[in-house]
């Protein structure tokens, strides 16, 4: 026994390489989400496959490999999908994540012809190969009237892709933040939704409800900000209890980037921190029952 049930690593750009993983594997990161911004472009993802596993060495596994484009619009981000699906068994991964895409600018439910020609050969094609598909939550600044990029964006939407495909091996890459900036509580949402979660991304949110009781949502004030965990609102020893009562086995990668105060210089100090207090809120190191 292990608390590797449930692995806390962060995510990489794809064209980082291993040379990225090399750096930063000392720290303590037990998996990697290898991400692509819109197309694979230049990678090569055979080499990049194993120069990576040759990197970690056993130290670490690459939870998934993404897509991140708008494959309902972007001919080139759709082809490049069968790709990126066709490379996981390279990585020693079996789930692949990206947005579901969207016809921008129009409300939600009009994308929702073209998500399933799109998506169910992709999705089928997957499991043909054992493989998983999971849709990130973000809204990418879109809403229900208006949509931008991704439509998996909320619940009412998510019951609208799993009755269009109905398939087990498609599920969601969830995270706190997202639905915190749109207000709703993670936590009674995780508890509905927890069975199609299959990869979460370790991205939090501080909601500033002096500012929106005070100024509401549209009075041209910021009130949320994407945070780093340890840093947030999110109560992360409930989400991992959550997730191993449902039965959970997967990665928790943190998503950087995106914090106001650590960034820049301090990027990796903020990340291990979150590496750290997430491992804490894991339940710390196993230790073994007496005999």
């Amino acid at each position: 026994m292990s608390q590797l049930d449930i692995r806390i690593g962060t995510l990489a750009g794809m064209d980082k390489g291993a040379a990225y993983l090399k750096q930063i594997l000392p720290h303590g990161f037990e998996s990697f989400s290898l991400t692509c911004w819109e197309f694979i472009g230049k990678v090569d993802l055979k080499k990049t496959a194993t120069e990576v596993l040759e990197t970690i060495d056993g130290k670490a596994v690459i939870s998934c490999i993404g897509l991140f484009g708008n494959p309902l619009q972007n001919a080139q981000t759709a082809k490049d999908w069968i790709k990126i699906i066709d490379a996981a068994p390279l990585f020693k991964t079996d789930l692949v994540c990206g947005f579901t895409g969207a016809i921008e600018g129009k409300p939600l439910p009009e994308s929702m012809k073209q998500f399933k020609k799109v998506w169910e050969p992709l999705v089928k094609r997957a499991k043909d190969k054992g493989l998983r598909i999971a849709f990130e939550n973000c809204d990418m600044g879109g809403w229900w009237h208006d949509v931008r990029w991704n439509i998996a964006h909320s619940p009412t939407a998510w019951e609208m892709i799993f009755n269009e495909l109905p398939y087990d091996n498609l599920g969601l890459q969830w995270e706190p933040c997202h639905q915190m900036v749109s207000l709703i509580d993670p936590i009674p949402q995780l508890r509905k939704w927890a069975k199609k979660v299959f990869h979460v991304h370790g991205k939090d949110a501080t909601v500033a409800w002096d500012v929106i009781k005070e100024s509401g949502i549209r009075g041209g004030k910021e009130y949320v900000w994407h945070r780093t965990p340890g840093f947030g609102d999110t109560n992360w020893r409930d989400v991992i209890s959550i997730l191993r009562m449902n039965g959970f086995a997967g990665s928790i990668d943190i998503e950087g980037w995106h914090d106001p105060v650590y960034r820049g210089e301090r990027e990796m100090t903020g990340q291990v921190h979150g590496l750290n207090y997430l491992k804490w809120c894991r339940g710390g190191e196993f230790v073994a029952n007496p005999r």
